[in-house]
């Protein structure tokens, strides 16, 4: 008998594709985190997102003196444009891309926030703290974590 040549029915195993080794997870537990993410809870509140630019202060100030006289506040004008205008510079000097203004109301008072979100700054510099008191804040802060200097005031309304 001759020899004949045998075909498959089917195709030849082959084995699968080697994956590349993936590497580890980033750890993603909230354990080490300095700080919370500011949360305003039951009051009205609105922010804004500029560019961290010279021009920057002045339009903050027309935002917020804004948003407080749609509330109903305009005895405290120049406190509150005083105030926003020292923050907003402040966090632009801080050399990030961009800054946040941040506005609440409660029991006739104002909060104003300003981020920088300039990552890696050093100690929160607390300089700025008596020149707020100063433009009428009866209270403020100031302090750094990974996501930038927060500075913030709160004036009476």
């Amino acid at each position: 008998m001759a020899a004949v040549e045998h075909t498959p029915d089917y195709p030849p195993k082959t084995p699968p594709p080697k994956r590349p080794i993936s590497p580890p997870r980033p750890e993603t537990s909230l354990a080490g985190t300095p700080r919370a993410r500011m949360q305003v809870r039951n009051r009205r509140s609105a922010n804004w997102s500029l560019e961290a630019a010279p021009w920057s202060a002045k339009k903050a100030c027309a935002h917020v003196l804004g948003r407080l006289h749609e509330w109903g506040y305009r005895e405290t004008d120049v406190a509150a444009a005083g105030l926003t205008e020292l923050l907003v510079r402040t966090a632009v000097a801080d050399g990030g891309r961009r800054v946040s203004v941040h506005l609440a109301d409660q029991n006739r008072q104002a909060l104003i926030v300003a981020l920088s979100h300039r990552p890696g700054l050093a100690a929160a510099d607390t300089a700025v703290l008596p020149e707020l008191t100063s433009l009428g804040a009866v209270s403020c802060g100031t302090d750094t974590a990974e996501d930038g200097r927060r500075t913030w005031a709160v004036l009476d309304l």
